[in-house]
């Protein structure tokens, strides 16, 4: 048997049909309820099962209700209610689940047992854990003064490779000789950048001042003296703009020396 249509209450054939909005409609009489547009399934908008226009969709609208006595009575009601069910369904789950422990002195003083049993594992843990990876240093006055100790010896060794490397890299270079080369056709004439002569050194007389080298310094021509750290140097006068002339006691060398590489005694 063909079911009626939801709008003519026809009968509604096979090849007409459309289920929809829970009825059957012919094509024709799915429409609008207000504009009889014709409606198809995925322009309409059901509404308390009829079928809608997106135009002419009913649309809700919240109601103002003004904030009377009767209303805020009503209300403080509807709060006492809920209060009431909230309270007796807590009544209800007492001991299904969870239940409310009354902070006594009993309690107390059994939480109280509880954190010292905890400590006393916790510590039992940790004294069968010492050796096994690492142990604990008291901080005793006798591991203060050892301490101590490394602190100085560590501090020495380092002075000592200080000055070692002073030597080695820290000596600042001498004064760049390369420029000057001496002339074959005057030897006591050397010539300087810029065009600029100065006479050869010549031995100062005996008197002069006393030096000390502070570096040590390998001779980079025939007329230079040799250094290491600390040898003394004798009769030293100022000849050039850097250098000097003098006399190494630990050698008997006499000769010229960067200027930089000493400090007077």
């Amino acid at each position: 048997m063909n079911p009626p249509c939801g709008r003519c209450n026809k009968p509604v054939y096979p090849t007409e049909k459309i289920n929809c909005l829970d009825k059957y409609w012919h094509k024709g009489c799915f429409s609008c309820e207000v504009c009889k547009m014709a409606l198809s399934m995925t322009t309409y908008k059901g509404f308390e099962k009829k079928p809608y226009c997106s135009m002419h969709y009913p649309k809700t609208s919240f109601t103002i209700v003004a904030d009377t006595p009767e209303n805020l009575r009503l209300k403080q009601q509807s709060l006492l209610n809920s209060q009431a069910l909230y309270k007796e369904d807590f009544e209800k789950n007492k001991g299904k689940g969870f239940s409310a422990v009354v902070d006594t002195p009993e309690m107390q003083r059994v939480k109280k047992t509880q954190d010292q049993i905890s400590h006393a594992l916790y510590k039992e843990d940790f004294e069968k854990s010492k050796g096994k990876g690492f142990s604990v240093v008291v901080d005793t006055p006798e591991m203060q003064r050892l301490k101590k100790t490394q602190d100085q010896i560590s501090n020495i060794k380092y002075h000592e490779d200080f000055e070692k490397s002073r030597v080695r890299s820290d000596a600042p270079p001498p004064e760049n000789r390369q420029d000057y080369e001496e002339q074959p056709s005057n030897p006591q004439i050397f010539r300087q950048p810029g065009g600029e002569t100065r006479p050869a050194a010549v031995a100062p007389p005996c008197g002069g001042k006393r030096y000390q080298a502070l570096y040590s310094y390998a001779a980079a021509e025939a007329d230079e003296v040799s250094l290491q750290e600390g040898d003394l140097i004798l009769d030293v006068e100022p000849i050039d703009e850097g250098w000097m002339f003098g006399c190494n006691q630990r050698t008997g060398q006499r000769g010229m020396l960067p200027a930089n590489y000493v400090r007077p005694v």
